[in-house]
């Protein structure tokens, strides 16, 4: 991908080699290229007014309503069905059948017969259908312990206790953010080429942000009195993220290199930047002392997850102090801190480098348009094996391996006959091998460089190998899309399918990670976020502390 500011000074992009190894992006952090950023700050330019024609609510809080917004010349609006769910039938696994709480974002304004068509599909979720006007599928439940605290606390004329919000996040959490033609809802197509919603998962994030404020006013409707801002701020809208969503790095490879260039790009250009100004030091200094408190308030039940964050504090005091007055004001400063970082681990690394890019939006908010890209993979038949195979022993050394060892192909993926949701198997232990999903890629590759001649064409080698098709057209657009690939081994024992979803999520803007497992965690969107009324001040919420 080409430089869209190629008079821009860079410094040497970090190689693909260090950056697309699973452990590294398992220590993503949000940017101010997140997705969740880049919409706030699109609908504060644009000035937008969020309004609530339609709410339909019982003293309980059941009942729907309905939020509109304007973003790029077009008005979408966001559908909320609240439901008494009992509690035996309350669960975040994908088995459930029952929500507090379904979404729909609807493409305008939904008249009357629209919204009964959504109040009495949105409940079932998948097992309803829809149509080209629904943009967004979404489901919540609510984290009962703070809900029913923060309810009583407003009845009895006080706010609810700010350790119980601090240490939740949350009213509810989603358990699902369906976009892109599920169900019969609308196909990215429809609407990408508008302006606003044109980014990666922009529909989703927009609905997200709409229900976290639905959320606000529900608790707020159901307890008689308002929360504080302060409070309101604080409560993000949860999200349980399991395996589903780990093979979406894998299939969209073209995408995931248009957001990793633009994250390292970013860094690439701050980190070339000649001499800081007075306010750009001070704001650094501002950023450092707020993610350490972050970092401070960031406890998970964990044991690696929460040894990571441990190791971060410990090390985050050293590049404090190396922030002495005559490096700061010094030549190439944020590039000399970049290389002290390099003394310390993945964690802390990756955290300063979403800090450094943090500051400097007039240099680095313009790759954002970047992060959606229409290319895909391409293959060249016309390319002779010879070039193929330099390809393979420049590129991919790295997944040139014996994979007949038990724990080279310990795992295998497979799609849920009944959910039509990606799983992972065991394969030594478990049936299903039979069914594996094409996720192997390093596997496939080596396969290939084993059978791969060496001359004649690509096109002659596929007339009789058919089955490595896929391997080939993936070796050939990486030369073109270096970070296109994640280069570890995605069947073998090692692999730990959370550094794949935290590396998606910090892409959506995530934070406040919560691993429940190597396959599933609990995560916070939109904390400190500006409310549906403060998208005046839409820009400043990188890794938020609770901290007055």
């Amino acid at each position: 991908m080409l430089d869209t500011k190629p008079h821009c000074a860079m410094m040497p992009l970090r190689p693909p080699a260090q950056v697309m190894r699973l452990r590294r992006m398992g220590a993503s952090f949000p940017t101010r290229l997140s997705f969740l950023r880049v919409l706030l700050r699109q609908l504060s330019a644009e000035k937008a007014h969020v309004t609530r024609p339609v709410w339909n609510m019982c003293a309980d809080g059941f009942g729907h309503a309905v939020y509109s917004v304007t973003l790029g010349g077009h008005v979408y609006s966001l559908v909320a069905v609240s439901t008494d769910l009992p509690p035996d039938q309350r669960t975040d696994r994908v088995i459930a059948t029952a929500w507090d709480s379904a979404y729909v974002l609807y493409d305008g304004v939904p008249d009357e017969d629209e919204i009964a068509r959504i109040v009495a599909s949105a409940p079932h979720q998948e097992a309803s259908r829809y149509t080209e006007h629904d943009l967004v599928l979404s489901r919540a439940n609510k984290s009962v312990r703070l809900f029913a605290h923060t309810v009583d606390a407003l009845r009895a004329g006080r706010q609810p206790d700010a350790d119980l919000v601090a240490q939740t996040g949350y009213l509810m959490r989603t358990t699902a953010v369906y976009g892109n033609g599920k169900f019969g809802i609308a196909d990215r197509d429809v609407f990408a080429d508008r302006p606003g919603l044109g980014g990666p998962f922009m529909a989703e994030m927009l609905a997200v942000w709409l229900i976290r404020g639905f959320t606000h006013d529900l608790v707020e409707h159901v307890g008689g009195a308002p929360l504080s801002r302060h409070l309101k701020r604080q409560l993000g809208i949860g999200n349980s993220t399991g395996l589903g969503m780990a093979p979406f790095l894998v299939s969209h490879p073209m995408l995931l290199n248009a957001w990793i260039n633009a994250r390292e790009t970013a860094l690439a250009r701050v980190r070339a930047i000649e001499f800081l100004s007075a306010g750009q030091i001070e704001r650094i200094y501002e950023l450092m002392a707020r993610a350490a408190q972050h970092l401070t308030e960031w406890n998970v039940s964990d044991k690696i997850g929460q040894d990571r964050i441990d190791m971060i504090r410990r090390e985050w005091p050293a590049i404090a102090a190396s922030m002495t007055p005559d490096v700061m004001s010094g030549a190439y400063s944020l590039d000399r801190l970049w290389d002290g970082a390099g003394a310390t681990g993945i964690d802390t690394q990756e955290c300063f480098a979403a800090l450094l890019i943090e500051p400097f939006g007039d240099l680095v908010d313009d790759l954002a348009p970047d992060m959606a890209t229409d290319r895909a993979p391409t293959l060249d038949p016309a390319m002779t094996c010879a070039e193929l195979s330099a390809h393979l022993h420049t590129d991919w050394t790295w997944a040139l391996a014996d994979y007949g060892a038990p724990d080279a192909c310990h795992q295998f993926w497979y799609v849920s006959q009944s959910k039509a949701e990606p799983r992972l198997g065991l394969r030594h232990d478990e049936p299903g091998a039979d069914l594996e999903s094409p996720l192997d890629i390093a596997r496939r590759v080596a396969d290939l460089a084993a059978e791969l001649p060496n001359g004649g064409t690509v096109a002659a080698f596929l007339a009789g190998h058919p089955h490595h098709r896929a391997a080939v057209r993936r070796v050939q657009s990486l030369s073109s899309a270096p970070y296109a690939e994640i280069r570890d081994n995605l069947i073998g024992r090692d692999c730990l399918p959370i550094d794949m979803l935290r590396c998606k999520l910090s892409f959506f803007g995530a934070a406040k990670f919560d691993p429940k497992s190597d396959r599933w965690t609990r995560i916070t969107l939109c904390q400190g976020a500006p409310l549906h009324d403060e998208l005046h001040d839409a820009d400043d919420w990188w890794l938020p502390t609770f901290a007055l």
